[in-house]
């Protein structure tokens, strides 16, 4: 994964609790920043990482994913105190994805009425990651989907892997059936859900997640009390996903059972 330096604030982007920004890097490139002195910390980039780098393995549409180097400095330029403070508190890595300039918000209504929808393949592979991650912000109310050069984009994944907002007993929790899939904006769309659990399978192994909560900076873990240290904290996140993803998937036969009731 590729490390950027922010070298300007451009604008600040009025969605989403994490208070996200396009920024200008040492690349010369545009891209999406996350805050890590915003909403719920390191947390909400771990999930963002990790959650992200899933969907990329699972070869779904994502931007570009990088750690991004913020200095504080680049506050003092800023007129809002409260863009300020936020810079201030963020300093050091963050995470950021590739800007999209022309994007727009995926619509399920023009979608349906025009036949432009995705296909049954690509809802039911999106729906089913959406369910393994435990991704709750992906519905009408908050799409976090764009359109973008006539083809979806998947964004905004800090609201993943909630289990880590509470550690206590999480291992409890590796066979929740996810039941707030029934509000899966792509639901209706996602016709091959067994399908998509059988490709899916194949695609994202023990050693694939391994790999990417490796690449979890040591700098954002061990802020656990039930850790004693950052290494402990980064195998229960192997630990929950590796469990997760061995078979039966509760979380697919509630997507079924959803479904069923909308169509």
């Amino acid at each position: 994964m590729r490390t950027v330096g922010a070298t300007r604030y451009v604008t600040p982007l009025h969605e989403g609790g994490s208070l996200p920004a396009i920024v200008e890097a040492d690349d010369d490139g545009m891209y999406v920043l996350k805050f890590r002195g915003a909403g719920q910390g390191p947390k909400a980039l771990i999930a963002e990482l990790v959650a992200g780098e899933i969907a990329r393995a699972a070869r779904l549409p994502i931007p570009e994913i990088v750690l991004i180097e913020l200095d504080p400095d680049l506050a003092r330029t800023e007129p809002d105190p409260e863009i300020q403070e936020l810079i201030k508190a963020s300093a050091g890595l963050n995470i950021a994805l590739d800007y999209l300039p022309g994007a727009v918000m995926f619509d399920p209504l023009a979608a349906g009425h025009s036949g432009s929808g995705p296909s049954p393949r690509l809802a039911s592979d999106i729906v089913w990651f959406d369910a393994f991650v435990t991704n709750v912000d992906r519905t009408p109310r908050n799409a976090n989907m764009l359109m973008w050069h006539r083809r979806l984009q998947l964004i905004d994944h800090g609201a993943a892997l909630y289990f880590h907002h509470s550690w206590n007993e999480y291992m409890q929790r590796i066979a929740d059936p996810f039941t707030r899939v029934k509000d899966h904006i792509l639901l209706p769309f996602a016709a091959e859900l067994e399908e998509a659990d059988a490709r899916m399978s194949k695609l994202i192994s023990s050693r694939v997640l391994e790999d990417i909560v490796a690449l979890i900076p040591e700098v954002w873990l061990g802020n656990d009390a039930v850790f004693a240290t950052s290494g402990e904290n980064r195998e229960a996140y192997t630990r929950y996903l590796q469990h997760r993803l061995t078979q039966p998937h509760a979380f697919v036969q509630e997507a079924i059972r959803a479904r069923s009731q909308l169509v």
